[in-house]
């Protein structure tokens, strides 16, 4: 997939899944820096699929010295993912008035995926990014869940109104989670998924691996 293809896009739910049935983890309980800023009562948003969390931890082994992974969300369950999408949509709708409902849900799924299709409902989908030894957050050029209005359009992983420093940081994340097995989402640098229909397409796998369900 050299072209940005966006979650809405009809490729991605024609994708079969063949749910392989892998439980979802608690990732508090491994070696990985874990952010609250996205913490539900639940704990959901902390579980990941086994898989998913084996190359994340592989990811970890391949950054330089002083540097890791910062995990800030996995699991959504599919009614909050619902509820990110609609939220978002009413704001480009109100924003844009004369948008057509694909139009509307085009754009929506830039920056949230719609959610028969979500990752994140999948266990399948990680944001994260990258801190030093101290737990500072390196310079990504953008916060976490920067949405492209509100950025410019700097939340892309490749967008070029971001510092060289930023870049950098931007490739040394990217290099390790494609090393360990991870593909991402182009419009949002710290979205990174292993498993779902967005990674079968972007691998040519035959199907996707996990499936949309509910943490209990």
């Amino acid at each position: 997939m050299d072209e940005i293809v966006l979650m809405s896009d009809p490729k991605i739910a024609a994708v079969p899944v063949v749910d392989c049935g892998e439980p979802l983890v608690d990732v508090r309980l491994r070696n990985l820096a874990v952010d609250a800023r996205n913490a539900d009562d639940s704990g959901a948003f902390a579980h990941l699929r086994e898989g998913v969390l084996t190359r994340l931890l592989k990811a970890q082994e391949l950054l330089p010295g002083g540097i890791r992974l910062l995990f800030v969300e996995g699991y959504r369950p599919p009614a909050l993912q619902r509820r990110y999408f609609e939220g978002y949509a009413d704001e480009l709708r109100g924003d844009n008035p004369g948008w057509s409902p694909a139009r509307v849900r085009e754009a929506a799924s830039r920056y949230v995926s719609p959610p028969e299709i979500a990752p994140h409902s999948a266990g399948a989908a990680v944001d994260l990014t990258l801190v030093s030894a101290d737990g500072r957050e390196l310079d990504m050029g953008t916060r976490m869940n920067a949405g492209p209005e509100e950025s410019a359009g700097a939340c892309y992983t490749d967008a070029d109104n971001v510092g060289g420093g930023a870049r950098a940081n931007r490739r040394l994340l990217g290099d390790a989670l494609t090393a360990a097995g991870l593909i991402n989402y182009p419009t949002e640098w710290w979205h990174w998924s292993f498993g779902d229909r967005y990674w079968a397409l972007a691998t040519g796998a035959d199907s996707a691996i996990y499936g949309p369900r509910e943490l209990g």
